[in-house]
């Protein structure tokens, strides 16, 4: 296991979804109300607005929640953000890429930047490190929709690339451009997705020790909690034993 999914599993051992609900739902609603400003207010006539709305459902987001962020973006007053993305390294020589919706951006960057450089990394300039990534569509399913074969058989006819299976669920990745047409059909095979959504896949990983991982991960997770990130990768693994080592 690598990247980010092993920061969001130790943060899970630690107790910390709970508690983050309500950050999660502000970033959740950020998203939707930029995905509706930047086209139809209507999920069925705005295909990023749909994939905002069915992430925030997957996360049990209220409905009210939802309609609400949806308004503000048509609203006189509507909030306004900007879409950017920082890159640069953490400990170990990980490649870290951080994408933010801001309302400042002097604000964003002094943060981001003053978070790289008190925790053992440096932020660098567009582009340093993206070229280690691809630009994916990631689409998630739980355990219980079916065996390991069935997924990818599903997958396979709605023009996936790849699938992960393991017990706790099967992630399927597609090309960016394909994203909405791969996850219409899955949803037509298998039922809605937990998510759906593009992301920054590593081409290859950097193996950290857990010692490496500690300031690793405390890095990534004050990126994280910051209000005006939205997601955080890196291209790092971690053994089994590192991570059980970080989760106590």
């Amino acid at each position: 296991m690598a990247g980010h999914s092993q920061f969001k599993n130790i943060m899970h051992r630690k107790g910390r979804q709970d508690a983050a609900r309500s950050k999660l739902f502000s970033k959740l609603a950020r998203e939707i109300t930029v995905a509706a400003k930047a086209g139809v207010p209507d999920p069925s006539m705005n295909a990023r607005l749909r994939l905002a709305v069915t992430n925030a459902r997957s996360q049990s987001m209220p409905k009210e929640n939802i309609d609400r962020a949806i308004k503000k973006a048509s609203g006189a007053d509507g909030e306004s953000y900007d879409e950017i993305r920082y890159e640069g390294y953490g400990p170990g020589g990980v490649a870290v890429i951080v994408e933010a919706l801001t309302d400042n951006r002097n604000r964003t960057a002094s943060n981001v930047r003053s978070t790289f450089s008190k925790n053992g990394g440096a932020l660098g300039e567009t582009n340093s490190v993206a070229f280690m990534f691809d630009r994916v569509g990631e689409i998630v399913y739980p355990a219980s929709v079916g065996d390991a074969d069935t997924v990818m058989e599903a997958a396979i006819e709605a023009g996936a690339d790849d699938v992960v299976s393991d017990k706790d669920g099967h992630t399927i990745y597609c090309a960016f451009e394909a994203m909405n047409e791969v996850s219409s059909a899955l949803e037509t095979a298998l039922g809605e997705a937990e998510s759906v959504k593009a992301i920054w896949k590593p081409q290859n990983n950097v193996p950290v020790d857990a010692e490496k991982g500690a300031t690793l991960m405390k890095l990534i997770g004050i990126l994280d909690e910051d209000d005006d990130v939205q997601n955080v990768y890196a291209n790092f693994e971690m053994s089994e034993e590192d991570m059980a080592k970080l989760a106590e």
